[in-house]
């Protein structure tokens, strides 16, 4: 499973002060948590010492802002939220599933995914705006877009991972990571036929749509990028001396045997794949990250 490999392994930490004796670790997901809540905190400062929310207009994002060039909108609207509520359960979605998806990609590619997953969903709610203005003209605030993008992520690369969520805040279920996505796409698309108030559902469904295709589509092109030779030892051959070992182009490897491994993950879940399938996924990794 990926799970046991040693990159998806919680780093141990060298902090011997508070952090470690409470098992608290700085990642980029923490940080994202701690600027939102700040982010807020100061909106609300904002509300109660210079009321008229002023500032408002500059940074939620709307269809006018964009229109007057205000294209920040795009990045600011995702750290403003509309209440406690709604902070706190953004934050628990990117807590829940942005720790193992920055421990998948890295926190590069962790910040590429939920910034981009917020960015397409904050323009197809534009586009909704454009298209039904007397429904969808409304400015939007959150981190849910980049929210149901890691959701995305992690169906893709764990798609029968068994989660406990609770319905109304009490009834715990349990359904599989892929049935979560389908679900909240549909949920999703009810409520742009159907609009809901204070729901940015095209928000969210763009932001499941670009986390899904980062999985597929960006992760794979970086395959490509490989260089050198990469050698990966088959199940049934027996270990070659060191100077003797067989070696395979990087070109070969991603056409006949990465790129294969992907479209299984796809299909069947990561847990379908073989142990010289995992092997060579390693040995990719491997030369990715020496690159």
């Amino acid at each position: 499973m990926l799970e046991d490999r040693d990159y998806m392994r919680q780093p141990e930490s060298r902090d011997s002060g508070w952090s470690s004796r409470f098992n608290f670790q700085w990642s980029w997901t923490v940080a994202l948590l701690v600027a939102y809540v700040i982010v807020f905190l100061g909106e609300q400062a904002m509300a109660r010492f210079a009321p008229g929310n002023g500032y408002f207009g500059y940074l939620a994002l709307s269809r006018d802002g964009l229109a007057h060039g205000y294209y920040w909108q795009l990045i600011t609207y995702q750290f403003m939220h509309a209440g406690w509520l709604h902070l706190l359960l953004n934050c628990w979605a990117i807590y829940v599933f942005g720790r193992e998806m920055e421990e998948v990609f890295g926190g590069k590619r962790f910040l590429a995914l939920v910034f981009s997953s917020g960015i397409v969903g904050g323009v197809c709610q534009m586009l909704t705006a454009i298209l039904w203005p007397q429904l969808f003209d409304s400015p939007v605030v959150g981190a849910s877009a980049g929210a149901f993008g890691l959701v995305a992520a992690f169906a893709a690369v764990f798609p029968d991972r068994e989660l406990t969520m609770l319905i109304f805040y009490f009834i715990p279920i349990q359904l599989r990571a892929k049935t979560l996505l389908v679900f909240s796409a549909v949920l999703a698309v009810v409520g742009i036929v159907h609009p809901i108030d204070n729901m940015a559902n095209a928000a969210h469904l763009g932001g499941m749509v670009m986390g899904w295709f980062f999985v597929r589509k960006i992760i794979r092109s970086a395959a490509h990028e490989l260089t050198g030779p990469v050698w990966v030892q088959p199940e049934s051959e027996p270990a070659a001396p060191p100077l003797i070992r067989p070696q395979k182009s990087t070109a070969d490897i991603v056409a006949n045997e990465v790129d294969p491994i992907l479209d299984k993950i796809s299909a069947q879940g990561i847990q379908s794949l073989t142990a010289r399938e995992r092997a060579v996924l390693e040995a990719a990794r491997k030369k990715m990250v020496q690159r």
